[in-house]
């Protein structure tokens, strides 16, 4: 058998979320999405309810966090981390490789539900997928280009590794909060 890095890459990511990540989202609920399993978490709050240094986004909600980060960073919500992976893991990348929209942590319209939160989760995995496997081996090949800032040289596969780690190493984090929120005193 010979080793394909494109079905490989494609493969790792489609497995964690069709038989981890995706499953343990099903049933998320509002009161779960907005938790904070400590003080001074971090959140996707209606905007000007903030206590963080800094609060952003451009509809009813923001997300919070500082520039520079903290040490060490609060803890986060699974709104706040799914507006992460939303914003800074797929949106950007699908807008700077894949032909989605602009998407910025400023402008970025917050949702407000967890069943917004998942629609736009499921819309911007599908197009992360969907623009991967339209790279073949070639794709692979390339660099990333100016999008990915100081890694720009690295390969467009570089990537592909790199979103694969942040969606299973933030998808993971949600299980845990779901987990301590169904097992909370």
């Amino acid at each position: 058998m010979v080793f394909n890095a494109e079905f490989e890459l494609l493969d790792q990511l489609q497995w964690h979320w069709e038989n981890q990540a995706r499953p343990r989202l099903k049933g998320l609920t509002d009161e779960e999405y907005f938790w904070e399993p400590g003080e001074g978490c971090w959140n996707v709050r209606h905007r000007g309810t903030s206590h963080a240094p800094m609060a952003v986004g451009s509809g009813d909600f923001t997300i919070d966090f500082a520039i520079p980060e903290p040490y060490p960073a609060p803890v986060t919500t699974i709104a706040w981390r799914l507006g992460h992976i939303l914003v800074g893991v797929l949106g950007t990348r699908n807008a700077s490789h894949f032909g989605g929209p602009a998407v910025d942590y400023e402008s970025f319209d917050y949702p407000g539900t967890a069943d917004g939160a998942l629609a736009l989760l499921d819309e911007y995995y599908a197009r992360w997928i969907e623009g991967v496997g339209s790279l073949g081996e070639p794709g692979l090949e390339k660099p990333c280009g100016a999008a990915e800032g100081r890694f720009a040289d690295r390969s467009m596969g570089a990537l592909v590794l790199h979103i694969n780690r942040e969606m299973v190493h933030h998808l993971a984090e949600v299980a845990l909060l779901r987990d301590l929120f169904a097992h909370r005193q």
